[in-house]
C-alpha cells in the first residue's frame, strides 16, 4: 500500500527501548538502560544557571546559530582543554545529544555498500544507524583492553577488509563492554588510519566517569603524537551521562572540512539544538559547576559498580564471568548453562530486567552474554535485583532440564 524507503521497509526498532514497556510495572528492577541515575542531577546547579540564561530571554527562545551557541561552544572548547584536546570553534559542532553526530557524520560520509569497521560487541545504535545507511559493516572483537588493534592490523593488512570509511570505537569504559583501550593500542590505531586513511570515529560519553585507576588520554588526545592523524579522527561527546540527558547537549569535534558538511546536513533536520539548552549548559559549565558535582557522581557510581560486581560473586559465583570496569555503567558479563535470551524471560517474571548480548552484536553472536547497568539503581534495589536474577538463573536452568526430559 505505501512505498516506504528501502531503508524502512522493514526496520528494527533498538532492542534496548523494547524492554522499557517493562519499566512501569511495579516493583520491577531495571539493569537495562544506560540511564544516569536521576538522584544525582544537580537540581539547584541546573535551576540556577537556568535562570541566569533566562536574563537573556531572546537567547533562549528565539532560533540559534546552527553550528551551537557561541558561549556554549566556548565552554566546551575549554573542557575539551581540561581534557588534554587543543581544538577551535571552527571544528566544533554542537548537537541535540551525541547521536545526532553519529547521524550526521553517517549522511555525510556512508553510501550503500561503503565499509564501516566496529567493535564488537558494539553499541546497538550505531548497528542500528550503519542498518540504516545501508553500509557494510566489518566487525572486529572486544577484549579487557578494548578493541583488538593488533587483528585490526592484520585484517587491513590482508585485504580482509577492503578500504573502509569509518571505524566507530567507545574507547572508554566502552557500551557494552566496558573496557578501555589502552594508551598503546589508541597510539597504534591512530597509526593505522593514517596508513589506511579510515576516520576514527570516537565516542566518548563516560571517559569523566572514572572510579579507580589512571586516565587514559581520548584518542583525539592522543592524536597530537601521530603525524597526520588530526586529520582522521572525529570526536564526540556528551553532557548526558554527567550532567544531564534531557539538555540534549553533545557535540562533534571534527577537521573543519568535515564539520562544515555536517553543519548543512544538520540544517536539514532540525536547524539549530535547542538554544534554551544550550544556554543553560553554557551557564552551567561557566560557573564551575561541572568540575564540582562530577566527585559527586563518580563516588556514586562506583559504590553502585562494586555492590553490582560484589552481589553477581555471593550470588552466582562461577556460573558469571565478567570484568569489573575502572569507570563509566556497565558491566559485560557471560552466563554458564543458559541461553541469555531465555534467561530474560525468566527475569521479568521475577521483576528484573536487563540486556541479552544479542543487541550488542552484528555477527557471531554470544548467547550467554548479557549486559548489567548499575547506573540508574540504588545500592539495596542493585543487591535485590541480583538476588532476583539468581532465582531467575535457578528457574531457567530448570526449565532447560525439564523441556530435556520430556523430550
Amino acid at each position: 500500500m505505501y512505498e516506504f524507503t528501502r531503508a524502512f521497509q522493514n526496520p528494527s526498532g533498538s532492542p534496548i527501548r523494547e524492554l522499557f514497556k517493562y519499566l512501569s510495572e511495579p516493583g520491577m528492577i531495571s539493569f537495562a538502560g544506560g540511564y544516569p541515575a536521576s538522584e544525582l542531577f544537580d537540581l539547584e546547579g541546573l535551576q540556577a544557571a537556568s535562570s541566569r540564561a533566562y536574563k537573556a530571554p531572546n537567547r533562549c527562545l528565539q532560533y540559534g546559530p546552527t553550528d551551537g551557541l557561541p558561549e556554549l561552544k566556548t565552554e566546551l572548547v575549554a573542557l575539551m582543554a581540561r581534557r588534554g584536546v587543543d581544538c577551535s570553534p571552527k571544528q566544533m559542532l554542537v548537537t541535540t545529544g551525541s547521536q545526532q553526530g553519529l547521524d550526521l557524520l553517517l549522511r555525510v560520509f556512508v553510501d550503500p555498500g561503503d565499509v564501516v569497521i566496529t567493535e564488537q560487541p558494539a553499541y546497538p545504535a550505531t548497528l542500528q544507524g550503519l542498518k540504516l545507511q545501508h553500509a557494510e559493516i566489518v566487525t572486529v572483537p572486544v577484549d579487557g583492553n578494548g578493541l583488538d588493534v593488533e587483528m585490526l592490523g592484520s585484517m587491513l593488512a590482508s585485504g580482509a577488509i577492503r578500504h573502509p570509511k569509518l571505524l566507530y570505537t567507545v574507547p572508554t569504559f566502552a557500551n557494552p563492554s566496558g573496557a578501555t583501550l589502552t594508551r598503546e593500542r589508541r597510539l597504534a590505531l591512530l597509526s593505522l588510519a593514517v596508513k589506511y586513511q579510515f576516520i576514527i570515529v570516537e565516542d566518548d560519553p563516560y571517559g569523566d566517569l572514572r572510579f579507580t585507576g589512571d586516565a587514559v588520554p581520548s584518542i583525539l588526545a592522543l592524536s597530537k603524537d601521530i603525524d597526520g592523524s588530526q586529520d582522521w579522527i572525529v570526536h564526540f561527546a556528551s553532557l548526558s551521562k554527567i550532567v544531564a540527558p534531557g539538555l540534549r547537549v553533545g557535540w562533534t569535534i571534527a577537521p573543519a572540512e568535515i564539520t562544515r558538511r555536517c553543519v548543512v546536513a544538520k540544517q536539514t533536520v532540525d536547524l539549530c539544538s535547542c538554544p534554551w539548552t544550550q544556554a543553560t549548559a553554557a551557564e552551567y559549565l561557566s560557573n564551575g559547576a561541572l568540575e564540582r558535582h562530577l566527585p559527586r557522581i563518580t563516588e556514586a557510581y562506583s559504590v553502585k559498580g562494586n555492590a553490582l560486581c560484589c552481589a553477581l560473586r555471593d550470588e552466582l559465583g562461577d556460573v558469571i564471568q565478567f570484568h569489573q570496569p575502572d569507570g563509566g555503567m556497565f558491566v559485560w558479563a557471560r552466563i554458564n548453562g543458559v541461553d541469555a535470551s531465555h534467561l530474560l524471560t525468566h527475569a521479568i517474571s521475577n521483576k528484573v530486567i536487563f540486556v541479552p548480548g544479542k543487541a550488542f552484536y552484528f555477527d557471531e553472536l554470544d548467547s550467554a552474554a548479557l549486559r548489567l547497568s548499575f547506573a540508574a539503581p540504588g545500592v539495596s534495589d542493585i543487591r535485590e535485583g541480583v538476588r532476583r536474577l539468581k532465582r531467575a538463573y535457578d528457574g531457567a536452568v530448570d526449565a532447560s532440564a525439564a523441556s530435556l526430559q520430556s523430550s
